[in-house]
Formats: C-alpha cells, structure tokens, sequence
C-alpha cells in the first residue's frame, strides 16, 4: 500500500489529465528522492 502522500500526489496528477507514463514517471523520481534522502521529513532536510 502506498502513502497517503504518493496517493494525494496520484490523485492529483489523475484530476490534471497528466498520461499514465508521465504519471509512473514522475512517482517513481519522488520516491527515489525520498529514498536518497533516507527518509527524513522535509522540515529536517538542510
């Protein structure tokens, strides 16, 4: 199961018309910056 946070940004994406590539695309880069950033909170990333 995904976050609520990949879902709220899949929901969005879904509501702009953005294509299904574009869409796995551009999921698949947020959680690889997620994950190079070890998970932290935005809050604590300097």
């Amino acid at each position: 199961m995904a976050s609520k946070f990949l879902e709220e940004i899949r929901r969005y994406m879904r509501m702009r018309g953005y294509s299904l590539k574009k869409e796995k695309a551009y999921l698949y880069w947020i959680k690889y910056f997620i994950r190079f950033n070890k998970l932290k909170h935005p809050k604590n990333m300097r």
